[in-house]
C-alpha cells in the first residue's frame, strides 16, 4: 500500500450539502466507502480553514486508484481536489540513489 495525501476544497454545492448534514458521521462513512471499494483505507480525515477545507492521508493500492478517487470524487461537482504521493524517509534515500544515476546521464535541453 502508499500512502496519499488528499486536499480540496468544497464548491458552492458541496457546501450546502456540509451545511445540511455536518462533517463527521455522513462525511466520513461516504468518504471511507468509496476509498475501501478501491481497495483502500482511511488514515486520518481533518477540516482545516484556508484555501483547503479538508485533508485525508488514505492508503491505497497505486497511483492508478489514487487517481481514480480524484477523478471520482472531482466528477461529483461537490469538490475539488489534489492528490499529493506521500515518501517516506526510506523511500526518498532510494529515490535519491536513482536521482544521481540519472544526472550522470541526463542531456538538459540545448547541450
Amino acid at each position: 500500500m502508499h500512502k496519499y495525501l488528499i486536499h480540496g476544497s468544497y464548491t458552492e454545492e458541496g457546501l450546502k450539502g456540509l451545511l445540511n448534514e455536518g462533517g463527521s458521521k455522513k462525511r466520513r462513512e461516504a468518504t471511507e466507502k468509496g476509498i475501501k471499494a478501491i481497495g483502500g483505507t482511511l488514515k486520518a480525515y481533518y477540516y482545516a480553514s484556508g484555501d483547503n477545507y479538508f485533508y485525508l492521508i488514505v492508503d491505497l493500492p497505486d497511483n492508478v486508484n489514487a487517481t481514480a478517487v480524484t477523478l471520482a470524487t472531482n466528477s461529483s461537482g461537490a469538490v475539488k481536489n489534489k492528490t499529493t504521493v506521500l515518501i517516506t524517509p526510506e523511500e526518498i534515500d532510494r529515490i535519491v540513489d536513482q536521482a544521481t544515476k540519472a544526472v550522470g546521464a541526463y542531456r538538459p535541453p540545448g547541450q
